[in-house]
């Protein structure tokens, strides 16, 4: 057998690289930003700069360097101490975590049952189908590289807890929470 082998032409090349200095912010902040900095800091990380998108669009919006690697989300995320996003599931896939700098704390469950630090190279590998927030626990930003594997393609693979639905809704109001129906699906008890 065969395998089928090439070599990139330098189109193909230059749209596969990703230049950190380059990344910009999701462009789902720009869509919803008449929401606030603090709904948006309730549902992501403070800043988070897509590396790879899958071609359709998702929560992290339609702004990429890099579109479509084969059910591939990638991303880097920034958090100030104290922030981090509320929590929520990734139905069909895995979401990884790597901690770059700083230390995150994770929360896993709803109820949470289990909370673990992880520091500077740690790994977090959170399968599909649980709850999960977390959170900068240091005195300094912590950055974060999160790699989603396995999306299917049209397929809105996110969630929220329950729980936070009503927190959201009591914190920011209905409006609110209706904006962001079109991007999460809101999970019922």
């Amino acid at each position: 057998m065969t395998n089928h082998v090439y070599t990139l032409d330098e189109e193909e090349l230059k749209s596969r690289i990703a230049r950190f200095d380059d990344l910009q912010q999701m462009s789902t902040f720009k869509e919803l930003e008449w929401v606030g900095q603090d709904v948006m800091d309730f549902m992501f990380a403070r800043k988070l700069m897509p590396v790879i998108l899958d071609d359709d669009k998702n929560l992290f919006g339609t702004t990429s360097p890099i579109i479509a690697a084969a059910g591939t989300t990638m991303f880097i995320s920034t958090m100030p101490p104290g922030q981090g996003p509320c929590l929520h599931s990734h139905n069909s896939t895995f979401e990884t975590f790597i901690v770059l700098e700083g230390s995150i704390e994770y929360y896993v469950g709803d109820p949470i049952e289990h909370q673990v630090t992880l520091n500077k190279w740690d790994t977090f590998s959170c399968p599909p189908g649980v709850y999960r927030a977390f959170k900068n626990v240091g005195d300094k930003d912590a950055v974060q590289l999160t790699v989603i594997t396995g999306l299917e393609k049209g397929h809105n693979d996110n969630s929220v807890a329950p729980s936070v639905e009503q927190d959201m809704k009591n914190r920011f109001g209905d409006e609110v929470v209706d904006a962001f129906r079109s991007k999460v699906n809101f999970d019922q008890t």
